[in-house]
């Protein structure tokens, strides 16, 4: 307990001696957490691409089972359900109209992926030049100091070096992971895509009678 106080005891030190450019510091490693938190959840593979999904729509569509109830359960399933889904409800028209409704819904359905990955990009870029504000401010109160108490107090010079040397720690600190798991994800979101653009053309080539197998 003592020990853990004393840990709290110091990391607020710590953050009062960056100065207030901390704050905001502080604030983007909080949102950037919450989004990378959130799009892993959410960029689950079985998630946003269900395992053997054309198959089993497949299925449904020989069996005669295929009604609106199930297209629109298999809409709000998953975002790989509602790409096929685009495409069963337009499943009577040619070639053409099929695949630009897929087409279209694949749009939406990326852009849903790519939520929150701009701003996590936007955290990964300024939180660096935050620090650098931070550098900035302490080595204005370094040099402050220094002409009001000369060099012969080195107590008066350690607030502005300590202010410039934490907070640029500490944008590097927020900055070096949000933008891994940046490029990460946004290489995660593209394989899904590519996933789904496969799964909607087995679905277009089944329904236009040239996939003459079972899609697996």
């Amino acid at each position: 307990m003592l020990r853990t106080q004393r840990i709290r005891r110091k990391v607020f030190e710590i953050i009062k001696a960056g100065g207030w450019v901390m704050f905001p510091i502080l604030l983007a490693s909080v949102f950037a957490t919450a989004i990378i938190v959130e799009r892993f959840w959410s960029l689950q593979t079985k998630r946003v691409t269900p395992p053997n999904l054309v198959a089993q729509v497949w299925q449904m569509l020989k069996s005669g089972e295929l009604d609106e109830d199930r297209i629109h359960a298999l809409r709000i399933g998953s975002p790989l359900g509602r790409v096929l889904a685009a495409g069963l409800v337009n499943r009577g028209h040619n070639r053409a109209v099929l695949r630009e409704s897929i087409e279209e819904a694949g749009r939406h359905v990326a852009h849903d992926l790519d939520r929150y990955l701009n701003t996590l990009g936007t955290i990964a870029a300024i939180s660096p030049l935050m620090g650098l504000l931070g550098t900035v401010f302490g080595m204005i109160k370094m040099f402050a100091a220094l002409k009001a108490h000369g060099i012969g107090d080195p107590s008066a010079l350690s607030g502005g070096i300590a202010e410039a040397l934490i907070t640029t720690a500490a944008g590097l600190t927020v900055a070096i992971p949000a933008l891994y798991f940046y490029r990460f994800l946004r290489g995660k979101v593209d394989a899904l895509v590519i996933t789904m653009e496969q799964e909607a053309l087995k679905l277009v080539e089944v329904l236009q009678g040239e996939r003459a197998q079972e899609p697996t």
